[in-house]
Order: structure tokens, then sequence, then C-alpha cells
């Protein structure tokens, strides 16, 4: 037997029993004729004490970092606790010990604390995974899983598996492609997710799925972005979108409480795309802070309308506000006292490549009722008022205006809007705001491509009460002008994303389940009958056969880990991440492969230079 207990588990209660630990060298530490060592594995650590009767086998077998040892003694109260440890009252007299495995110098100290930086981390990983920082990451990340889980079982949900090779069906991100050797100059492709397949596990009667499964898309990386990921992937038959919202705004309060110890009691609020995309800037806003966005003039579409915002600007002639497509602003609580070096610092922010404006207005909302702005001398005090009072500013408050075209300005005083948020201390890693944003789109119009591109999938069903304006019309190819006059621009989808702290940790939707109305679905998005029947015939021919209605939900694993952790990248949470260029360093992958391997699968190699 290697060991008798773990190195976490040993107290008080167990002192003066004969114990064996086995485990990893963290450090040594002599003092004359004693020897201290901190013994680890992954439940804890526990103090060795090598009395003068070991010092010569320790002359003869010393002992060095990340060395694997196995030691028999007696467990003793220390004199000296340590209370940062959960075995901290006690240490084991070693009596007798064994080197199993020595190790060399590591290439970094296996510490919370480590002198390694990343690259170097993901090339040793596996002495990454063994710092306590990365164990807890791992041990969430489980605690999520069986949670998740548990809450799926008693819901009556099945665990069910779906295929890695599978047909490709480029729609939305590029497919990772499989040669197949036995089936020459054709090709596989890895799922982007089980969409198709948890729709025909519908038809064919399993009325709840599950399955907590690997996604692959080959698209450019960020920190909350993998070529690999993992998906809670979940499907239900013979439900409308308030039972999907209800079942899974209740797993996820599960999670919280399973692996947070959080009592989530509140209703999850719930608002439509538009008001997000009016209020915040972004459909996934994070509300756990206010700074709504003023739209002073704007060309975005509500409710079918252009909002009328102009008013604040009439008399102007400040040509910055007048020639832009839209003013937008926000009012900053207590920022008024900001200097001149900090408003030209916000201006440098805001003029970034990643946010992309050419400069920044501010309004000072001073505490002795005057208003001091960067452009005075274009509005009356009046009209700062007007425009401050708008952006529902107080006393104390700085108003923040970005100007420019629609979508880029949007986009900028949302991230505007964030960076205050976390400059003001309001974006609290252990505060945690759930939403449900409703009602998106079902259509968005691709300037590139000159056509309609579904804004989720094309599973996705429209709302109820426009199915009939989507049988009804034909699609049109036009510009974006055409476009938002066709009754397409004005269906909604019957889907939905769930929001954690300003991050999509969730989306589904209630599926198409007619052959009539996906077939008209494929249409508007430019698929001939044929192409649609080479893509996607499996799932047409299934819905002849009595599909029932149906609906399902995806959640990002890693995502919603990395957020429960505090953590702005989901690499933190996975145990063998690659890197920002889809490289795992540790294996050194992608990598060549031999002439053979290309000879049987019949493929000749042209890379061009």
């Amino acid at each position: 037997m290697y060991r008798t207990h773990t190195c976490g588990e040993l107290r008080l209660a167990q002192a003066g029993q004969e114990v064996t630990l086995a485990g990893w060298i963290q450090i040594v530490r002599k003092f004359g004729s004693i020897t201290f060592a901190d013994l680890r594995d992954r439940y804890g650590i526990t103090q060795l004490l090598f009395g003068e009767d070991l010092n010569a086998q320790l002359d003869q077998q010393p002992l060095g970092r990340e060395f694997v040892v196995q030691a028999k003694g007696i467990v003793l109260e220390r004199t000296n606790k340590n209370p940062n440890l959960a075995t901290g009252d006690i240490e084991i007299k070693v009596t007798a010990f064994t080197i199993l495995n020595k190790s060399v110098t590591p290439p970094f100290t296996i510490q919370d604390e480590t002198d390694g930086g990343d690259d170097l981390r993901m090339k040793f990983r596996y002495l990454d995974l063994r710092r306590n920082a990365v164990k807890k990451n791992l041990e969430l990340r489980y605690a999520v899983n069986r949670a998740a889980r548990n809450y799926l079982h008693e819901n009556q949900f099945m665990d069910l598996e779906t295929p890695f090779l599978i047909k490709s069906t480029p729609e939305g991100a590029r497919d990772f492609v499989v040669p197949s050797r036995m089936n020459p100059g054709q090709f596989y492709a890895l799922p982007q997710s089980p969409q198709t397949f948890k729709q025909l596990l519908m038809v064919s009667g399993y009325d709840r799925y599950y399955q907590i499964t690997k996604c692959f898309r080959d698209e450019d990386l960020r920190a909350d972005r993998q070529p690999e990921f993992t998906q809670i992937d979940c499907e239900m038959s013979f439900v409308e979108q308030e039972d999907i919202l209800s079942m899974f705004e209740g797993m996820i309060k599960h999670i919280f409480k399973a692996v947070k110890g959080i009592d989530y009691t509140e209703a999850v609020p719930r608002m439509t795309w538009e008001d997000a995309m009016w209020q915040y800037g972004n459909d996934k806003p994070d509300i756990r802070f206010g700074m709504s966005l003023l739209n002073i003039k704007s060309a975005f579409l509500k409710n079918g309308e252009y909002p009328a915002k102009g008013q604040l600007l009439a008399g102007t002639d400040f040509k910055v506000f007048n020639d832009a497509e839209t003013v937008v602003a926000i009012a900053v609580p207590g920022c008024a006292d900001h200097t001149r070096k900090q408003t030209d610092e916000l201006t440098e922010w805001v003029k970034r490549p990643q946010i992309g404006m050419q400069g920044l207005v501010y309004i000072k909302v001073n505490t002795d009722g005057t208003y001091k702005s960067s452009v005075d001398k274009f509005f009356s005090e009046a009209q700062l008022k007007a425009i401050a009072d708008a952006a529902g500013a107080k006393a104390g408050d700085l108003v923040l205006i970005l100007a420019g075209a629609e979508e880029r300005t949007r986009k900028a005083i949302s991230e505007l809007r964030l960076e205050m948020g976390e400059r003001l201390g309001f974006r609290r890693k252990d505060e945690f705001k759930l939403l449900w944003v409703l009602d998106f789109p079902l259509f968005e119009y691709s300037e590139e491509d000159n056509r309609w591109v579904a804004r989720h999938h094309p599973f996705t069903a429209p709302k109820p009460s426009h199915i009939d304006t989507m049988i009804g019309n034909d699609p049109v190819i036009g510009n974006a002008a055409e476009y938002l006059k066709h009754p397409y621009a004005q269906i909604k989808a019957n889907a939905y994303d769930m929001v954690l702290n300003g991050n999509e940790i969730g989306g589904g939707s209630i599926r198409i389940f007619q052959r009539d109305l996906q077939e008209k679905m494929f249409a508007a998005l430019g698929m001939s009958k044929e192409e649609a029947n080479h893509k996607f015939g499996f799932l047409l021919g299934a819905f002849e056969y009595g599909a029932p209605p149906h609906g399902g939900i995806a959640f990002g694993m890693d995502r919603l880990c990395a957020i429960l952790g505090g953590s702005e990248s989901i690499r933190d949470f996975i145990a063998f991440p690659k890197n920002n260029s889809g490289r795992d360093v540790m294996l050194d992958a992608p990598s060549a492969i031999d002439q053979k391997q290309f000879d049987e699968l019949q493929i000749k190699l042209d890379l061009k230079q």
C-alpha cells in the first residue's frame, strides 16, 4: 500500500497514529540536524519532520523539489501551527521514507505565485496542473459538471452521445474537416454543435436529452474562445419558450447553489433584444450597474421606427454631432471632478484601434448647479442641461458622448460603459447577475454576401405570430436599405440567450419542426431546393415522420466556469487548452504528417507560397 491517507485529511484527531503518505515534495527546509519537507498531493499539503536518525539516509538520498516520495511516520501536534493549511495543526514524524521517483529541476516554481509565463506553463502543462490555483479551477469545473448532471437527471433528461464525425454543412464558423481513408476525396467535419442530432432525437421520441460534449469551430481565438470547447447541450419536446426558460433558469440557480453556495432566489429579469441594444449597445448587457445609453440622435431601428431624439440638438451648429449618423451618451456617476488629464486619457482610450472613435465629448454636471463641457462654445448651458438630464445625470456626474457611424459608435459606447464600470468597481467578480435576452431578429442582412443570414442558426423558429409573415413573403436580394424595408426585417426569432455579468453563457430557441417552414427558411437564406436537400435532406425527411414541437438551449461550460471562478480566460478552466494561435505547445500540435499518411488518404499537399 503506497498510502493510508492523503496529504489533506490528517488532523489532531489522528495524533499518535502511524500513517503512510505519498506525494510530491513541494519544498525542503533544513535546520541543523532536523529537516522539514512539505509533501503535496491533489488533496493538500502535510509537513514532514525528518529527525537526526534519518540524516545519514538524507545525505545519501537527498530530497528535491517535485520528487515523488512515500513517507511512513507518526502524526504529531505541531509546535508552530500553520493556520493557512487545513493540516496546519499536525506534522508527520517520519520513521522511514522511499524516493519513488526523482525529478529534474522544474522550469518554473510549482506554487500559486509562480515565475512561469503563459507560454512556459502551457508547454509544461502537466506541471502547471500540479499548482493549487489551477487545481481549484478544475475542481470548480468538475463541480459545475456534477451539479448540471444531477439537476438534469432529476428532471428526467437522458445523457445521449452524438457522433463527432459528421457531414460538413458550413453555415456559421468554419468547420474542422477530417479526410476519410475509406472514402477517398471525401471528408467528415467535426461538429460545431450537436444541433441536428438533438433535433433528430426529438423526432425519435427521446423528449428530454442532454450531453456535456465537445464542439469544434475553426475561428480566430481570444480569451473566451478555443477551437474545441464544451457545451451543456439540451433539448426538450412538447415545450414552448416559457418551459425552456423555467427549466434552465432552475438549472443555473442549482449550479450557483451547489458550486458557490449562492441561493439565487430572485427571478431572472427579461429584456428584449431591441431594448438591450437600445439601452446598453449590445445584446449581452452587464446589469450589475446602470449607466444606460441615451441615443441623442440615432439611426438605430426601434419597434420598426427611427427614434426622434434629435430635438436635443436643435439649433446647434456642432458639425461633429449634426453630421454623425448617431450620437450616444452615458452618465458616469460621481466623476464630474475628473481633471483635464483624466478626460484626455479617456479621449485617447476611445481612439484606440480596438474602439475606433475620433474623439470624445464630455459634460460635467457640477455640484454647484453649473455645467462645464468640452464643447461649451457650441452649446448653451440650457442645452447642456437638457442633454445631461436626458442621460439621467445627477449633480457630480460626468456625461460622456460619442458620435459617428451607427454600428461602430454603439459598440464603442458599450465598451466605454463597461470600462467605466470596471474603473469604478461596479463589476465585482463576487457578484452575479443573470438576465434573459429575448426576441432576437430571425434574420440579419450580410452586406458581404448580399443576402439574408440567420442571426442564430437556420433551425430557429419565428415567433408564432410572425410565421405567416415568413410564409407569405419571399426574401429580397438587395442592399441594406432594401433589407430594412422588407417584412423579413421585422420577423422576431423564438430565441433566447442567458447572460451572466455581461457574458452570454447560454443560447437557444424553439425549433422549426415542419418541413414546409424549414424549406422556407432555407430558401430565405439563399439555398436552392437541391442545396437544401444535399445539406439537410436527412432532417427534412425526418420532419415528415411526425416531428414533435421542440426546443432547447446550449450553455458554454468553459465560459460559465470562468465567470464563476472570477477569471477573464476560459483557458484557466480547461485541463489542456490551446494557445491564442490554436496550438497545443505541449504536444506541438498541429504538426505535419508523413508522406505515407498522405498516400493512404490519396491527398496531395500543395502549399501556396
